[in-house]
């Protein structure tokens, strides 16, 4: 009786092996739970130590791109010249309008980004018009800027909305006139040998230290009118916007941690 139970269980295992046979063979054995602590922990590469609070709160390892002192960083984004924005008493720069936008002399992949910026509290015009102006990481993606204090607009074209992408998941600007921040990690897109984009540029941002964007991959460019643009790129500027509209707002503390 045991020994035909026996041959029962053999034929049937055997049956069901080679019904569900693995034609690339059978799988590897998984590896051992390890027994020891040291299994698992990791040593090196050590990570490079900072002192992450070293000038206007910006860490050692970042490139300052605007401290107040001048625009040695900057170039116009209209014919490479001199960027002619003002630079005030109090470290800060404004948009002179009509001037054109400015961007980085250096080009960008992959960063951390961090800006401040002010709206214009003289500026009241409604909607798209008080106190517009953008971020563009790689010359090509937006993070608007914009007073919607009492302002309402579309709500993807809102402050610290990626423009005609994704709303802020909330809206969390301080009141008019007074100093914001974004913090923006940027991960640059991936294009394959034929220029097809096989990994959008996602965007992770902070305003005033809230999550309002929440690693959003875009679609391509941020396109005033009509639908995103994508084109194979490598690095490219981070530029700040000249909306020509007599926006009044200003910049600060500006610096930024390469991530490639």
């Amino acid at each position: 009786m045991k020994k035909t139970t026996q041959f029962t269980l053999i034929g049937l295992g055997l049956l069901i092996s080679a019904c569900g046979a693995d034609p690339a063979g059978p799988a590897e054995a998984p590896a051992q739970e390890p027994t020891l602590p040291e299994a698992t922990e990791m040593w090196t590469p050590v990570p490079n130590q900072i002192d992450p609070f070293q000038q206007n709160g910006a860490p050692s390892d970042a490139i300052i791109l605007f401290d107040g002192s001048n625009l040695d960083q900057w170039i116009s984004a209209v014919d490479s010249t001199a960027a002619k924005w003002a630079i005030n008493a109090d470290g800060s720069m404004t948009v002179v309008d009509l001037t054109g936008d400015i961007q980085t002399k250096e080009n960008f992949g992959s960063v951390q980004l961090h800006v401040e910026w002010r709206s214009n509290p003289d500026n009241m015009a409604s909607g798209q018009a008080r106190s517009n102006s953008g971020v563009y990481l790689q010359n090509r993606y937006e993070v608007q800027v914009l007073d919607n204090n009492d302002n309402p607009t579309y709500v993807n074209g809102m402050v610290a909305s990626l423009y005609k992408q994704s709303p802020p998941l909330v809206m969390a600007s301080v009141p008019t006139g007074s100093w914001n921040a974004y913090d923006i990690i940027y991960h640059a897109p991936e294009f394959d040998e034929l220029g097809e984009m096989v990994k959008g540029p996602i965007m992770t941002v902070l305003h005033n230290g809230v999550l309002v964007q929440d690693h959003f991959e875009l679609s391509g460019t941020t396109e005033y009118i009509g639908w995103p643009k994508v084109s194979a790129h490598g690095p490219g500027p981070i530029k700040l916007q000249d909306h020509s509209d007599k926006s009044g707002v200003s910049y600060r503390n500006v610096w930024v941690r390469p991530l490639d």
